[in-house]
C-alpha cells in the first residue's frame, strides 16, 4: 500500500549537478569537459559537477557554476534537462544528479581556473567514453538542444557578434545531423527577418569564416521576441 509521507525517509541520499556547456568554434559544436583526479575514474573525463548542500537551489548553483567558469551570469542560456538517478550511476554512493544544459558564446572560451581541472573543449561528434553516465546526460542534451532549434533561434547564441551563412549553416547541420540544400536553406533563413546584412565580408581570419563571404549579424529586438514565442523553422 502507498504511504504519503514515508514513515522513515531515507536521507542519506546525495544531490549533483552538472553542467553540459555547449559552444561552436565557428567550424564544429563542441561540450566542455574536465578531467578527474580521483579514484576509480581518475584521468577519465567527465562533465563539470558538483555536489549540493541541503540548502543549494537547484537553478542557482548551476548558475553559480557557470559564473565560476565563465566569469560572467546569463540565466537566459541555462535550462535544466532531468535527473538522473541510476541506483549504481556513482561508486561511492546513491548520488541523483539534476543535469542542465547551456550554450556558450566561443568568446568567452576560457576561466583562468580551467588549467587546474584539465578543462577542454571536445568536438560533438567525438565525446569519449565519461566517467560516471555522463555520456547519457550529454546525448541528453543533444536530443533537448535538437528540439529546441527547432522552435527558438537558440542557435545565434553559439555565434559571434559577426558571423557568415555558412557558418549558420554548419551550426544547424551539426545540431540536427542532417545536411541542408544551401539554396533552401538561406531562403528559409531570410524569412524569419532575423538576420541583418552587415554589407562587408569576411577577412578569413575567423574560425569558419571563408575570405570575401558576406557578414551578418541578428536582429536583437526580432531575436529576443521570437526566443520567447518561438517559431517553426522546418526543414
Amino acid at each position: 500500500m502507498l504511504q504519503f509521507p514515508q514513515e522513515e525517509p531515507d536521507f542519506q541520499v546525495a544531490l549533483s549537478t552538472s553542467l553540459v556547456l555547449i559552444g561552436f568554434d565557428g567550424v564544429d559544436l563542441q561540450v566542455l569537459l574536465a578531467r578527474s583526479t580521483r579514484a576509480p575514474f581518475e584521468g577519465a573525463l567527465f562533465l563539470p559537477s558538483r555536489y549540493l548542500n541541503r540548502d543549494d537551489e537547484l537553478m542557482l548553483s548551476a548558475r553559480r557554476m557557470f559564473e565560476q567558469l565563465f566569469s560572467y551570469d546569463d540565466p537566459s542560456m541555462i535550462e535544466q534537462l532531468q535527473a538522473f538517478g541510476k541506483v549504481f550511476r556513482h561508486p561511492g554512493g546513491r548520488v541523483v544528479n539534476i543535469a542542465h544544459y547551456a550554450l556558450v558564446s566561443k568568446d568567452d572560451f576560457q576561466a583562468s581556473q580551467w588549467d587546474q581541472h584539465d578543462m577542454q573543449w571536445v568536438p560533438y561528434s567525438k565525446i569519449p567514453d565519461l566517467a560516471f553516465d555522463h555520456n547519457e546526460i550529454v546525448q541528453y542534451a543533444k536530443e533537448r538542444l535538437k528540439r529546441r532549434v527547432k522552435r527558438r533561434p537558440v542557435g545565434f547564441r553559439l555565434l559571434p557578434e559577426e558571423f557568415t551563412l555558412g557558418q549558420l549553416q554548419t551550426l544547424y547541420e551539426t545540431t540536427l545531423g542532417k545536411t541542408f540544400d544551401k539554396r533552401n536553406f538561406r531562403k528559409k533563413l531570410f524569412k524569419t527577418t532575423l538576420l541583418i546584412d552587415l554589407e562587408k565580408n569576411a577577412d578569413g581570419k575567423g574560425s569558419g569564416q571563408h575570405k570575401g563571404s558576406q557578414l551578418f549579424s541578428f536582429n536583437k529586438d526580432k531575436y529576443e521576441k521570437m526566443k520567447l514565442e518561438g517559431y517553426d523553422f522546418l526543414f
